[in-house]
C-alpha cells in the first residue's frame, strides 16, 4: 500500500554503483498521496510524537521532505495496525505485551 500511495522509496543501484538518491515512484495514486501528504502536514503542526519525530530528524540534518515522507509512512503503518488488530485509535494506548 505504501508503494501504491507513493511513500516507499526505491534506490537505483546496479552492483556496487549507485546512480542516484532514493526516490519515490511517480506512478503512485496521486489522490491518495495528496491525502496522506495533508495528513502528515497536519500531524507535524500539532503537538505530539509525530511532530517531535519530525523536529528531531530535521535537527539531525535530514531533508524536510524525506522526513515528511517518513511521517506519511508512519501514518499508513498506524492505520494498518489498527485495522489488523480491529481496534480504535487510543492516544495513550499501552500494549499489554510490553507492560505485564
Amino acid at each position: 500500500f505504501s508503494c501504491h500511495v507513493g511513500v516507499a522509496p526505491f534506490s537505483f543501484e546496479s552492483g556496487t554503483s549507485q546512480r542516484s538518491r532514493r526516490k519515490v515512484s511517480n506512478r503512485a495514486n496521486k489522490d491518495l498521496k495528496t491525502l496522506f501528504h495533508m495528513a502528515a502536514l497536519s500531524a507535524i503542526r500539532m503537538k505530539g510524537e509525530l511532530r517531535d519525530y519530525f523536529e528531531r530528524k530535521v535537527a539531525e540534518g535530514k531533508n524536510k521532505m524525506t522526513v515528511l515522507n517518513a511521517v506519511r509512512a508512519k501514518i499508513i503503518n498506524r492505520i494498518f495496525a489498527l485495522i489488523r488488530e480491529d481496534r480504535k485509535y487510543e492516544k495513550s494506548y499501552i500494549n499489554p505485551l510490553f507492560n505485564p
